[in-house]
């Protein structure tokens, strides 16, 4: 990790608008988070994004820090017309796996190395993709379509490949939600969903996909309730899970961030949530909605990254900028002809 004015902390936080208001500068240099998100809210043109980007990264001594965004495709698509395509779900490029294998591992690594592309010239360096989670009849429908089918195979194998799109563009994927948030009954940002299949159906259908891409170097942790394993915490706050389930029977070594601190399934205040989070073994939290007393909330219970944590962040730091020469007329164009066969 270059080395800042102040350590980071573990921490990636948000911002409420097109650009950062003295407050927020002031409060970024104070507290040196590690990354920053950007959403909807943040994004005008390409001009702006540049520079709101460009901005948060002068607020920790000019650090290549990442910034990350949610750019998956269909209804989970930050950056968008005329910026950006419309891209299609997770689910439309299942289909096409579903019909020819070969073809949807195309599909999956092309349209990531698009997002590549657009996410790149705007200074963003990770997108928080693929969706792993392989979901069941009668869940939640805030996967839904995010996913790429009901199977584990077809989600591994496409997450893969979507992860290997992103990466070959020099942008950095985060896989989520590990260990699986395709069982929950209940959207996470309003409510707390409870998992209570037994941990063997686990490790058949929920968990394979993130046991195949364990080796990547980012992963979101869901905020999910999984009885069999830990009935008293989700997944995010869980020592147990992450130990036993993340870092053990997954084997997943990377930088783990929580999902969002503010969302609605964790209990108590900002600054409980985030104390909890650090207690169960995360290594950053995560906060997305920029407003400045949440902020301050999960500022106070972070530390500065250190040991492990500090390690796997210096890995995904050490990874940035590395990406392939491929024209980007000729990858649209065959992502293009693939997309109208879907």
């Amino acid at each position: 990790m270059t080395q800042t004015s102040m350590p980071a902390k573990a921490m990636i936080l948000g911002c409420t608008g097109l650009a950062l208001s003295a407050d927020e500068k002031a409060f970024y240099r104070d507290e040196q988070p590690w990354g920053f998100i950007v959403f909807a809210r943040n994004l005008s043109e390409p001009a702006q994004i540049r520079d709101l980007v460009a901005e948060m990264r002068e607020t920790v001594g000019g650090r290549n820090a990442p910034v990350l965004i949610d750019q998956e495709g269909g209804r989970v698509q930050r950056i968008r017309e005329p910026i950006a395509p419309r891209y299609p779900s997770g689910a439309v490029l299942g289909e096409l796996y579903r019909r020819d294998r070969e073809l949807g591992l195309r599909a999956a690594w092309l349209m990531s190395r698009l997002h590549a592309f657009d996410l790149i010239r705007l200074g963003i360096n990770v997108d928080c993709l693929p969706v792993l989670d392989v979901p069941v009849e009668g869940a939640s429908n805030v996967i839904g379509d995010r996913a790429y089918g009901n199977d584990p195979e077809t989600v591994g194998a496409m997450g893969e490949a979507a992860a290997a799109g992103l990466k070959s563009g020099g942008v950095l994927p985060v896989m989520k939600h590990v260990p699986g948030h395709g069982r929950g009954m209940a959207d996470s940002h309003h409510e707390l969903p409870v998992v209570t299949t037994p941990l063997a159906e686990l490790e058949a259908h929920d968990f394979p996909p993130f046991r195949r891409l364990r080796n990547e170097l980012m992963a979101m942790s869901a905020h999910v309730v999984y009885s069999a394993i830990d009935p008293d915490h989700p997944a995010s706050t869980s020592r147990k899970v992450i130990d036993e389930i993340i870092r053990g029977y997954i084997g997943f070594d990377g930088l783990l961030m929580s999902d969002d601190v503010s969302m609605n399934a964790l209990k108590g205040t900002l600054g409980e949530r985030t104390a909890a989070i650090v207690a169960g073994g995360g290594d950053v939290v995560l906060h997305c909605n920029g407003l400045m007393d949440e902020m301050r909330a999960v500022a106070a219970e972070v530390p500065l990254l250190k040991g492990k944590a500090r390690a796997r962040a210096d890995a995904v730091e050490a990874a940035f900028g590395r990406a392939d020469t491929a024209e980007e007329v000729a990858i649209r164009d065959e992502f293009d002809g693939l997309r109208a066969t879907a």
